[in-house]
């Protein structure tokens, strides 16, 4: 079985999206599996959902340690019984130092709101509407070193409307993130994307459903 550990520090809403393509998919016939959800907060409402799943729960408190370094090493050592293929980080609201990284390379995952490598960092929406420009999105990536600079996995387009909000585009393209993470998350999980040299190589087919345009249903083509 690939098991799948994801990590969240609030509601975990891409999580309970890909948690539940998971069910309907039954990926476990596939040979994968969402093996735990960690939390580094108590109150991560996202817990009571992984419950809900049936999945495993854990919590490393960052308020316990006095380091960095320490809180990432109780982490691993939560995250490494379970010998995951995958590590999702599914609104984490930790910087990870390079010790983790360097850990899990070419196994961790991140989605970002906007299209990278433009925007990278906060206030992406804001920012695409202050631009002007005529699309925006999101992209799932490979997570390194550099903040939102790991290579790029897939990504999924809306149009930016002249009414536009940065709360109404967030919510379109939330509505994509809920499709194309669970698709990359089971991708790289099967082996069908992988990192080599600092670049993505997958094949066409998969390739093909790892970029996501507004109007999209939820079933993988």
């Amino acid at each position: 079985m690939k098991n799948i550990v994801v990590l969240i520090s609030g509601r975990g809403s891409n999580f309970a999206a890909i948690a539940e393509v998971a069910r309907k998919e039954n990926w476990a016939a596939d040979g994968v599996a969402i093996a735990a959800v960690v939390s580094n907060r108590p109150d991560a409402a996202g817990l009571e959902k992984a419950k809900a799943f049936g999945i495993a729960t854990h919590v490393v408190d960052h308020k316990a340690f006095n380091t960095r370094e320490a809180f990432e090493d109780a982490m691993m050592k939560v995250i490494d019984a379970y010998h995951p293929e995958v590590l999702v980080l599914a609104g984490f609201m930790r910087i990870l130092t390079p010790h983790f990284v360097d850990h899990y390379e070419g196994r961790i995952l991140n989605i970002h709101p906007a299209l990278l490598p433009l925007f990278k960092g906060l206030d992406t929406h804001q920012r695409a509407i202050n631009e002007g420009v005529r699309i925006a999105g999101c992209t799932v990536h490979f997570v390194s070193s550099e903040l939102d600079g790991g290579s790029i996995i897939g990504q999924a387009v809306v149009p930016v409307l002249p009414s536009d909000t940065a709360d109404a585009l967030a919510h379109r393209v939330l509505r994509l993130e809920h499709i194309l993470y669970p698709r990359s998350v089971k991708a790289v999980a099967q082996g069908r994307v992988k990192i080599v040299d600092g670049r993505t190589i997958t094949d066409d087919e998969t390739a093909k459903t790892l970029a996501v345009f507004d109007g999209e249903t939820g079933s993988v083509a």
